[in-house]
């Protein structure tokens, strides 16, 4: 029974930090109508890291000896992920086209960690990664080739890559990590205010997303995350990140209503059946 309960409670947990996680691209259109990226940016993240505190009774830091690290990797996983994703977009690169490059993500991962890894594994995730570009193809034909916006989403592609296996290495709890992993992102926000715009309207449009964002998906989604990384195999955690754009395709259908074409059907179709492969079978590697 307490193994039962456990593999429920890991499904409910990557189903809520999927769904979290996905609604992030929706929610921050809606902000960004209302203010610049980097007012939403801090705003966000100083209203996580306020939570947080409140949360660890006012301790910012981790015990001593881990601070560094922990540091290090929020600026890199948070703080340059971030301005790399968001510079990225807007040097012309289309959000499919991004998300396409980040999709490499797990392929890296599993070929930096599973250096025996099954041919299946592979498989399953290229087979997700298939399905990815489908959901994402019509931003795809209209993507617009600039190599400054292509080196910033490599960038986030190499951030995201060595940020979560760096984030696997740290033994925290999430709570004691993230605090100070905020408080960095914030600093270097911060000395950007002087050269991009910072500005925001007082109106719900964006009040809603910096809330959301800040503590829906900066706390409650980071923190699954975090707990994943830390207990589960690395190659499935960052493969459910295949998933978002299911879900905010989804979402675009059911709060804007723009239709669901057969080729996102497709592609949809096509991330859950490689990622049944990936999740679904015994994590073997063949015999030597």
């Amino acid at each position: 029974m307490k193994t039962e309960n456990t593999f429920w409670a890991a499904q409910g947990a990557m189903a809520t930090f999927v769904l979290l996680w996905g609604s992030a691209a929706i929610v921050t259109r809606w902000g960004l109508d209302h203010g610049s990226v980097l007012a939403l940016l801090i705003l966000r993240f100083a209203l996580a890291l306020g939570a947080l505190l409140l949360i660890r009774g006012g301790r910012l830091l981790p015990p001593r000896g881990q601070r560094l690290p922990v540091a290090g990797v929020g600026l890199l996983l948070i703080g340059f992920y971030t301005l790399c994703y968001f510079l990225a977009l807007e040097h012309e690169v289309t959000p499919g086209l991004l998300a396409t490059v980040l999709g490499a993500q797990p392929i890296l991962t599993l070929v930096l960690t599973e250096r025996r890894f099954a041919p299946w594994r592979l498989a399953g995730l290229l087979l997700a990664l298939l399905g990815l570009t489908l959901v994402v193809y019509q931003s795809l034909v209209l993507a617009r080739l600039s190599w400054t916006g292509m080196a910033f989403a490599l960038g986030a592609l190499l951030c995201v890559t060595v940020g979560a296996l760096w984030q696997k290495r740290i033994a925290l709890p999430p709570s004691e990590v993230l605090p100070l992993q905020y408080a960095v992102t914030l600093l270097l926000c911060a000395l950007l205010i002087p050269f991009q715009p910072f500005h925001w309207q007082w109106s719900v449009g964006f009040l809603v997303p910096v809330v959301w964002m800040g503590l829906g998906v900066s706390v409650a989604a980071q923190l699954l995350l975090y707990r994943m990384i830390r207990s589960g195999n690395l190659v499935n955690v960052t493969s459910l990140f295949y998933l978002v754009p299911v879900v905010t395709v989804l979402l675009d259908y059911l709060v804007f209503g723009n239709a669901l074409s057969v080729m996102s059907l497709a592609g949809m179709i096509a991330i859950l059946a490689g990622l049944a492969v990936v999740h679904g079978r015994p994590e073997r590697v063949p015999a030597e």
